[in-house]
């Protein structure tokens, strides 16, 4: 997979970062409403579920990476995280020209919201899932 793209320009709809400010970026355009995978491969990295938005790849600008990693997660997708303090940040399936973003990363106002669940059946045992928004068993 070819890496995001890097700038110096300062423009962007959305900022956002890790935690230590290692990886910092902007993202131009809209970003989806979130969705909360509970899938085990995001309970693993966010040590719960991730809350995911998500953008096209070409928007996602790197304005400071010098602490990004990725991760080749499964066959189809890389996750991205900050080797310095952990950060969960990115999750890039291969050929689909989007990354997700993980919700929380993103500095506020955000202007986005949680809208779905998806893959509850992997959800863990140790918490429910009782809002009104729709729960999908997989995609």
């Amino acid at each position: 997979m070819t890496p995001a793209k890097t700038v110096e320009d300062g423009k962007g709809s959305h900022s956002g970062g890790c935690l230590c400010g290692g990886v910092r970026y902007r993202v131009r355009g809209a970003l989806r409403d979130v969705i909360a995978c509970h899938c085990t491969q995001c309970r693993r990295t966010s040590g719960h579920h991730a809350a995911m938005t998500s953008a096209a790849s070409d928007d996602l600008l790197l304005t400071s990476s010098s602490t990004l990693s990725w991760y080749r997660s499964s066959a189809t997708a890389e996750r991205g995280f900050c080797r310095v303090c952990g950060s969960n940040l990115f999750w890039r399936p291969e050929g689909e020209g989007r990354t997700a973003i993980t919700a929380g990363t993103l500095d506020q106002p955000t202007g986005i919201e949680l809208v779905k669940h998806i893959f509850v059946g992997d959800k863990g045992d140790y918490y429910l899932i009782d809002d009104k928004l729709p729960h999908k068993v997989g995609w």
